[in-house]
């Protein structure tokens, strides 16, 4: 399947995780010592699915020209340059409109504000509404048929069974497959907890 193809072919018996983001912070050192001081070491407070990452025990309060939204988490490891993630819902309460896009994309977000118990910072090109993903290491994205940067459709089984069109698929070696939806779309689907999906066959 080439790169950047709008289909996939279904992988039969093949269950994809589905994994539900809440709104949360991706600090760069930089922004980390200006938000919780010089050298701050931010303290584990459970490991995620994917291998290496985990989150803080420290949030961040983001502010926007409408309101703001305490008790945001901070997710490590540490990042060359700071991203934050909410959900659609969360960017109104702000008064915000961030682009969706995939968290490598760079240079195109919007700005918001982050406050943290030692400073403030303002960043220019750092919230977004993340696009909705499934993580896979080459193995498993080989089994499900299917390439880095395709575009693949994805269903949800239960009371509110829906289908995910325009699902990005990211290889690596260092990731477990699992899909990514935020709170908007978990709703959507009542998805909760242990939720399953597979890839739809065109």
């Amino acid at each position: 399947m080439r790169p950047g193809s709008t289909s996939a072919p279904s992988a039969e018996g093949t269950r994809i995780p589905v994994g539900i983001s809440v709104r949360h912070v991706h600090p760069c050192r930089a922004d980390a010592d200006l938000l919780f001081g010089p050298g701050y070491e931010f303290k584990p407070r459970n490991e995620l699915y994917q291998p290496g990452q985990f989150a803080a025990e420290e949030c961040v309060t983001l502010a926007g020209p409408r309101s703001t939204i305490g008790g945001v988490r901070v997710l490590l490891p540490l990042r060359g340059k700071t991203q934050v993630e909410v959900s659609r819902t969360d960017a109104i309460a702000l008064g915000l409109v961030p682009p969706v896009l995939q968290s490598r994309d760079a240079g195109a977000a919007s700005r918001i504000i982050v406050v943290g118990p030692a400073g403030v910072v303002d960043l220019a090109d750092a919230l977004i509404c993340a696009h909705r993903h499934i993580h896979a290491s080459p193995a498993e994205a080989e089994q499900l048929g299917v390439r880095d940067g395709d575009r693949v459709k994805v269903k949800v089984v239960g009371a509110r069974s829906l289908v995910f069109d325009n699902v990005i698929v990211r290889t690596g070696a260092e990731l477990r497959l699992q899909m990514h939806v935020d709170t908007d779309e978990a709703n959507a689907a009542d998805l909760s907890l242990g939720a399953q999906a597979f890839l739809v066959r065109e």
